[in-house]
């Protein structure tokens, strides 16, 4: 509404429709291609956003992005609309909702798509710029740049001088049955469904330092993905996250929201992130996602996360779908602390391979004359 509530736009969801128009002179603002209403799923969220240098007025459903979208009108007399437009300076939910409630008033409008896989500053170019395909590390906030900052230098790799087999030895471990990596990886066949165990649902949590009650479990977490292996649909407790593929890729599914139904729910973007592309998550958007190792090789990423300066709950949790359905809460656990598995895997790299050797070492043969 404009600030002495004269005038404004009313917008309407109804389960077949979102409807706006003009509060003066009650013109409606019909979009002719979307014709989506409520969806029947519980627990989605809606967004409306009001561009008024671009007079655009978009509606969606789930996360606020383009992607998500399911309502939108552009004005096209443009030089009479915009004084109107930036004249609305209030928002006034309908009293006679009873289950939709304002719950974030966010500063700017949505514009377009945003990339995904993050670039450092210094190593964009213009056509970068043009075509969105990085978002740039200073558009991060301030919390999302100091996890940027920590895991994308050059010498944040995981073959280093200390363990140049490190990868290797990783992939012998989860293949070969008896070593530590194989076992452990049976034994979390039942993590996410207790009911119905599923060993293609599990990865490996190896942490990285202590928790500081500043994220959701400890910050840094080294996930270790076999071949075939995903993750159930979860969120990360709207705190902030960036990823890092260490070796191998890995195939990212972005959801609008979770609740119980969303297995019945396509996701709105799927990507592949390669070695060393690095993606992020912020408290409202990217939060919804599913992992898969679609290769036939191991993928090693870097999780970290932490809450943002104005979180004031600090949702020590993911919530998740299990295999019924069903939201269920998930406690970010630690398979191995980082150090200890580094050297559990040079000691089963030597031993192994020592074996191997000892084993296919031709046996001599002794000739001679008497």
């Amino acid at each position: 509404m404009t600030k002495d509530k004269s005038d404004g736009i009313k917008i309407e969801l109804t389960e077949q429709s979102i409807q706006a128009s003009r509060l003066s002179d009650n013109i409606q603002y019909i979009d002719d291609k979307n014709t989506k209403g409520l969806t029947k799923q519980l627990g989605a969220t809606y967004w409306i956003s009001l561009d008024s240098q671009n007079h655009v007025l978009y509606a969606g459903i789930g996360e606020a992005r383009l992607e998500t979208c399911v309502y939108s009108y552009k004005w096209s007399n443009t030089a009479k609309i915009q004084p109107f437009l930036e004249s609305l300076s209030t928002i006034h939910p309908s009293e006679e909702s009873l289950t939709l409630s304002l719950m974030r008033l966010m500063h700017d409008p949505i514009t377009a798509s945003i990339p995904l896989l993050i670039k450092d500053t210094d190593d964009l170019t213009m056509n970068d710029i043009a075509k969105a395909t990085y978002l740039p590390r200073a558009h991060l906030s301030t919390v999302s740049k100091q996890l940027y900052d920590c895991i994308s230098g050059k010498q944040f790799v995981l073959d280093d001088d200390d363990f140049p087999d490190f990868s290797n030895a990783i992939h012998r471990s989860i293949i070969t049955p008896g070593l530590w990596c194989n076992t452990r990886l049976k034994e979390k066949a039942n993590e996410f469904s207790k009911d119905k165990p599923n060993p293609d649902e599990t990865y490996l949590r190896i942490t990285l330092n202590q928790n500081n009650g500043e994220s959701p479990g400890i910050p840094y977490v080294m996930e270790i993905w076999p071949a075939g292996h995903y993750s159930p649909i979860h969120n990360h407790g709207e705190s902030s996250a960036i990823i890092r593929v260490l070796h191998g890729s890995i195939q990212m599914e972005l959801y609008p929201f979770l609740c119980e139904s969303t297995s019945d729910i396509k996701p709105f973007k799927t990507t592949h992130c390669e070695k060393d592309a690095i993606t992020w998550i912020s408290p409202t958007l990217n939060q919804i996602h599913k992992l898969t190792n679609v290769t036939n090789d191991p993928c090693i990423t870097i999780q970290c996360y932490m809450y943002e300066s104005d979180n004031t709950t600090h949702y020590d949790y993911f919530d998740y779908i299990n295999a019924d359905g069903k939201e269920q809460q998930y406690t970010p656990d630690s398979d191995m602390d980082f150090l200890q598995f580094k050297e559990l895997m040079k000691r089963e790299w030597t031993t192994h391979t020592s074996l191997h050797v000892s084993a296919i070492r031709p046996r001599r043969k002794w000739c001679g004359f008497f």
